[in-house]
């Protein structure tokens, strides 16, 4: 009762209403766009269903993004946010749209990976640019309810949208018609979401005070403001702390992923694209109880002190998938491999936000999406080596329960809980040129 009656009183600020709306819009869109690229890759009868295959496919896709995206910060903590978010939009309408003519036209071709590749980077720069942009429509004392709801109804907007481009599919004959009509969707609900976005004010999710200088020199001196960023979250202790054991959540999920693709396609009897859904929607029911029990539970404990637990949750979840799994143990896994990723992934957001100065929280996001990816592109890289075809080995998932394991011990143990100096005043440590 306490989440529902603070996200009212966040609903009623018009400022976070909005905010809120395009996210759930702009990421429905995303859901059916992954929905049409996932049959391409993975599941269509042409896809190889090899565990090289899909890791190099998940590589290829997301490796040139970990190289470009340092430099989404720059530019999150120069231009107008809002403008991100509309123009973003609508970047991704041309690049879907095209992508939807070109298969129904062509098929797939060396134009369609390109172009999917474009998508997915303008997406990750958008999640960045919606997190950074969340405190500035959101009370400070609202804040964990507003990163409890947000992302985790966003991802839930993302998978009734793929869900919706599944049974757009499904309901055509196979061939190009099925294979575009998922993008051609998305394209119409990126539109609308590039629409909403123009609701809002310029100036309303900052930043407050855009850095200046020409863009070639904020360019060119990328890789420097990125180290002092790097040593500033550091410095605060728990921003770094955080984004790392984000990492190496993310590096396991990667791993899980990827075996849960070749499960649902090699292992598990049915339509392989239809498993998948299944085991991606029941991650999406777990998140959905991140929701209630991170807002609930987390208040009555140290952030780190939760995302220990939500790392215990996901050890036990690999625990489930010991004996040789049926449907069943796969979807218990899932729910709960769903509520560990999203309850952690809630406080995370939370301490970066929450301890990092507005004119860092770009820089804090963008590396936080470099880290995000480079984390799966390395899973992927394991994947491929240590994943069997069919997905599934007993020493592969007791291997990750004692990873997750390890990891939700050590932080318990060792991680801080309080920021180094106050998060409301001058930073504890001043990077090179912030003045």
């Amino acid at each position: 009762m306490g989440v529902l009656s603070e996200l009212r009183e966040l609903l009623r600020l018009d400022g976070f209403r909005k905010l809120f709306t395009v996210r759930l819009v702009s990421q429905a869109g995303d859901g059916m766009f992954q929905v049409g690229l996932a049959n391409l890759l993975f599941f269509s009868p042409e896809s190889q269903g090899s565990a090289q295959a899909i890791a190099a496919a998940f590589a290829t896709m997301l490796a040139p993004f970990t190289i470009v995206g340092p430099f989404a910060g720059v530019f999150l903590d120069r231009w107008s946010r809002r403008q991100v978010l509309v123009l973003g939009n609508a970047v991704r309408v041309l690049i879907t749209g095209t992508m939807a003519v070109l298969m129904l036209t062509q098929g797939v071709t060396p134009t369609i990976y390109m172009l999917g590749l474009a998508a997915l980077s303008v997406n990750r720069f958008l999640l960045a640019g919606l997190s950074a942009g969340l405190p500035r429509v959101a009370p400070r004392e609202l804040l964990l309810t507003a990163n409890s709801v947000t992302p985790t109804l966003g991802a839930g907007a993302a998978f009734l949208g793929g869900g919706v481009g599944l049974l757009l599919g499904l309901g055509l004959p196979e061939g190009r018609a099925r294979d575009s009509a998922a993008l051609a969707c998305a394209a119409v609900v990126m539109g609308l979401a590039a629409l909403l976005g123009l609701r809002m004010r310029r100036d309303l999710l900052g930043p407050e005070r855009p850095a200046s200088g020409t863009i070639r020199g904020e360019v060119a001196r990328v890789a420097r403001g990125l180290a002092d960023g790097a040593r500033y979250l550091a410095a605060r202790r728990t921003p770094g702390q955080a984004l790392l054991v984000m990492a190496v959540h993310r590096f396991l999920y990667g791993v899980v992923f990827i075996a849960s693709i070749l499960m649902s396609r090699n292992l598990l009897p049915g339509n392989g694209l239809e498993n998948f859904a299944t085991v991606i929607a029941m991650i999406g029911v777990g998140g959905g109880l991140a929701i209630v029990l991170t807002a609930w539970l987390a208040r009555r404990m140290a952030s780190q002190t939760w995302i220990a637990i939500m790392l215990l949750a996901a050890a036990a979840a690999q625990l489930l998938l010991l004996p040789e799994p049926g449907r069943a143990a796969v979807l218990a896994a899932a729910l709960t491999l769903g509520l560990a990723a999203q309850g952690a992934k809630i406080a995370v957001d939370t301490i970066v936000q929450r301890d990092s100065v507005d004119a860092f929280r770009g820089r804090a996001f963008a590396f936080y999406d470099v880290l995000y990816n480079a984390a799966f592109v390395g899973a992927a890289a394991l994947a491929a080596f240590l994943v069997p075809d069919a997905g599934w080995s007993p020493w592969l998932f007791a291997a990750l329960s004692l990873a997750y394991l390890a990891a939700g011990m050590v932080l318990w143990r060792f991680g801080a809980r309080v920021a180094a100096g106050d998060p409301a005043g001058p930073p504890a440590w001043e990077p090179a040129g912030a003045s």
